[in-house]
Formats: C-alpha cells, sequence, structure tokens
C-alpha cells in the first residue's frame, strides 16, 4: 500500500495539522485516502457510525480526507481518568481500565496484531495511507514497546517526514538530536523536514535552512507559519495558551468550568471559531461572575471532579447563578453532575457509593459497567424548535425501578459518557 509518515521532534509541534493538510491535499488529488495513527492517548474521542470510539483528531483528518471515521484509523485509543490509569480501547471498543506497566506488559502483542489489522484493512479499501506517529520516535526508554512511530513507518516502508516546532525555541537541536538517536535503517526512511509555527521573516531563517540542508542532507519540504486558530491539542495543557482577549468585543461571554479530569474540549471549539462570542475557562477555585451563560464539561471522573466544585464553593456558585436566572449546559459528566445524584456502586470511577448532585433538575445517574455508544440526531426544542442537532451520545438501559414519571422533560447527554446510565424525570 502507499503511505506517508508524519514524526514530530517533540509533542504539540503540530504532527496532526501537518497530517490533516496533507490528507486533504492527496484527496484534492484524485486519492481515495484515509488517516492512520496506531496509538492515541487523548482526551478528546469520537464516536463512529457503528458505535466504536477513536481519537478525535483522527476523525478530524477522515473529514479532511472526504471519508467517513472508522475505527481502524486509530486502532487503540488510551483515555487517560487522571490517577495513571487508562480506559483502554482495542478497535473502538473498550476493554477495560489499565495502567500504563499493566498495559505495556500484557497488551503490547495484542496492540501490534490490532495495529497491522487495521492497516490491512485500510489498504484494501484506500490509495493512500497518511499515518501520524506520536510524541517523539526516539524516547529511548520506550521505543522498544512504541506502537505508534516508527514500527508503523517500517512495517509499510513509508517515507518519513519530521516536524519540529521552531516558535518554542532549539528547532535545530531537536531536529538533529531526533535524527542521531535513529537507528540507521530509521534516519534512511527520514525524506524530508517540516519547520511549523514560524513567526518571522523568512529570509532571516534562510541561512539556518541552508545549514539544516547541509549538515542531514535531507530536503526541508517547507516553512508553516503560526496559524491564528489551528488544530486543537489532544490535552488539556492547550486551554492554557487560549487567548479570550482577541474576543473582547464579543455580544456573548460564555464560561466553561474547567475541571480538573475535562475531556473532549473539542465541543468547544465551535463556539471559539464564533467572532461575537469570548468563550472564557474558569478553574473551581475562580469567580463564576456573570457570563451569559455556564458550560459544565464533560469529564472522565465525574463524582472526584463533581467532589472538587463542591469543595471549592464553585457548587454553590452554579446553584446561586441558576437560582438568579442563568443558563447552564452540561455535557457528559457535567450534565449528570447537574442531576439530584450520582451513585458509582462498584467504584468503577474511584468512588463507591451515592453522592448528591448540584440538584438543579430531577436526574439521577447510576455508574454501570457496560454502555452503548452511538450517533444520535434529534430536534431541537430550545431555542428553536424543529433545527436538527447531530452528535452522539453513550448511555446504558435503565433499571425501571430507577425510572420516574412526572414532568413533562426529558434530559439528554449531548457528547460522550463514561459507562452511565442517566435518568430524567
Amino acid at each position: 500500500m502507499r503511505a506517508i509518515m508524519v514524526v514530530g521532534t517533540a509533542s504539540h509541534v503540530g504532527k496532526s495539522l501537518v497530517t490533516t493538510a496533507l490528507c486533504r491535499l492527496l484527496s484534492r488529488r484524485g486519492w481515495r485516502v484515509a488517516p492512520f495513527k496506531g496509538q492515541n492517548i487523548a482526551l478528546n474521542s469520537y464516536v463512529t457510525g457503528t458505535g466504536g470510539e477513536m481519537g478525535y483528531a483522527q476523525a478530524v483528518q477522515a473529514w479532511a480526507a472526504g471519508v467517513s471515521p472508522q475505527v481502524e484509523m486509530n486502532p487503540i485509543l488510551l483515555k487517560p481518568h487522571g490517577d495513571m490509569t487508562f480506559q483502554l480501547f482495542c478497535k473502538g471498543r473498550s476493554v477495560g481500565r489499565t495502567t500504563t506497566n499493566q498495559y505495556y506488559e500484557n497488551f503490547f502483542d495484542q496492540g501490534w496484531q490490532a495495529v497491522q489489522e487495521s492497516l490491512a484493512r485500510l489498504g484494501q479499501e484506500y490509495d493512500f495511507l497518511v499515518c501520524e506517529g506520536a510524541g517523539s520516535p526516539v524516547e529511548v526508554h520506550l521505543k522498544h514497546r512504541d506502537l505508534t512511530n516508527m514500527k508503523v513507518a517500517q512495517h509499510l516502508n513509508a517515507p518519513v517526514v519530521l516536524v519540529a516546532d521552531i516558535d518554542r525555541g532549539g528547532a535545530f537541536a531537536h531536529i538533529i538530536g531526533t535524527l542521531e538517536l535513529m537507528e540507521p535503517d530509521e534516519r534512511a526512511l527520514v525524506k524530508g523536514i517540516i519547520l511549523n509555527k514560524f513567526k518571522g521573516q523568512r529570509e532571516a531563517l534562510e541561512p539556518g535552512l541552508e545549514w539544516l540542508r547541509e549538515r542531514t542532507g535531507i530536503p526541508i519540504l517547507g516553512v508553516v507559519p503560526q496559524l491564528e486558530n489551528g488544530f486543537s491539542s489532544e490535552d488539556v495543557l492547550n486551554l492554557l495558551d487560549r487567548t479570550p482577549e482577541s474576543q473582547q468585543q464579543a455580544e456573548l461571554t460564555i464560561a466553561v468550568v474547567r475541571l480538573p479530569r475535562m475531556y473532549n474540549f473539542t465541543d468547544f471549539d465551535p463556539l471559539e471559531a464564533e467572532s461575537n462570542v469570548r468563550v472564557v475557562y474558569l478553574g473551581p477555585k475562580e469567580r463564576l461572575n456573570y457570563p451569559d451563560a455556564v458550560i459544565i464539561p464533560g469529564t472522565k471522573t465525574t463524582i472526584a471532579d463533581l467532589l472538587v466544585l463542591q469543595r471549592t464553593g464553585m457548587a454553590e456558585e452554579l446553584q446561586n447563578y441558576v437560582a438568579a436566572g442563568g443558563t447552564v449546559l452540561g455535557i457528559c459528566g457535567g450534565f449528570q453532575m447537574m442531576g439530584q445524584f450520582l451513585a458509582d456502586p462498584e467504584g468503577l470511577e474511584g468512588h463507591e457509593g451515592r453522592f448528591s448532585g448540584l440538584d438543579l433538575f430531577p436526574l439521577r445517574t447510576v455508574i454501570t459497567q457496560q454502555k452503548i455508544a452511538r450517533q444520535r440526531t434529534v430536534s431541537s426544542r430550545y431555542p428553536q424548535e424543529g433545527l436538527p442537532v447531530s452528535g452522539y451520545n453513550c448511555t446504558t438501559d435503565a433499571p425501571k425501578s430507577f425510572c420516574r414519571k412526572g414532568k413533562n422533560e426529558t434530559a439528554k447527554s449531548l457528547s460522550s459518557c463514561s459507562k452511565t446510565a442517566a435518568w430524567g424525570s
């Protein structure tokens, strides 16, 4: 199969953006293209049409290529729980929780088998694969168990593009160091270098580029300027780099509660793309004040984050805000927090027992082992009735003893949930 591999000198250098751009460029040239990332550790996920979960970045790359996302594009997904454990997905299905050591001791061979099977499947369906690495391809303590970088490139005999972030400084040292730590057969696959996030004058950079060409013998494929709105990061650290000052003249201010273990924060990208909307991220210890609306986001540890809101006083601030007429939207775990109580009878998220929620409306949530992930299209009731809303949710069947009849209200989660059953009344 025809393929190209994008690796980076470090995390956050722009591998996902370059991979996405290559998917679009090759698609425009008439190729049927698929993205691929063997293993992804990500806080943001996407539910496919078949109900499988994959990294959100690979879903975006599939859309850029003009194809539907499928779990083979990211066969191994690790969702961090924030307590040194991960929820492990293989080909879209959850196979339990694991620590880092358990994962590498017990899953490496099975994981490599899943990677090879997924590559074979995609090779039958697509003309060209654009593969993305993770972090650095030369972490000496991880290299023997790396399922994402040069092992994939060697398996496919794919030419490799090395991406470096020149904005943070040290890019030339990062490139030379990465190449020096590669094995000779790995370095032979590197066919080009891209310098990303450049802000200065290209002419001033040219002497450095010439030195790099002579020093490595590898062509410089391009210098990519810093983009004002680049590709979303796959971890919450990216939120610290977002600058709401550019939206000071916005008509609406929406506050997002920055939960300690929030995930799927790509849900807010459409809001940040609106020029008349200012999105601010507030930590649990910050004052809520009076925004036009508040969003409580998703989280992998709903009860633990709820307890943080209660300890810091943010829970009381949210309750007072609603009592004064404020609007609050909850997504996934944030939605469940808004109910009367949450119960985790088996301690699946680490806190066994029953806990009081924010009590903003009559909803009860019980965390269970099994979940059903599916895409949904519904019609809105507010602010305008009948608008189609597409997304996905994850639920389990609710035992009848927990369902209550009463008001004509239906509560629905707007994003993915982690092994939960929730009911409105």
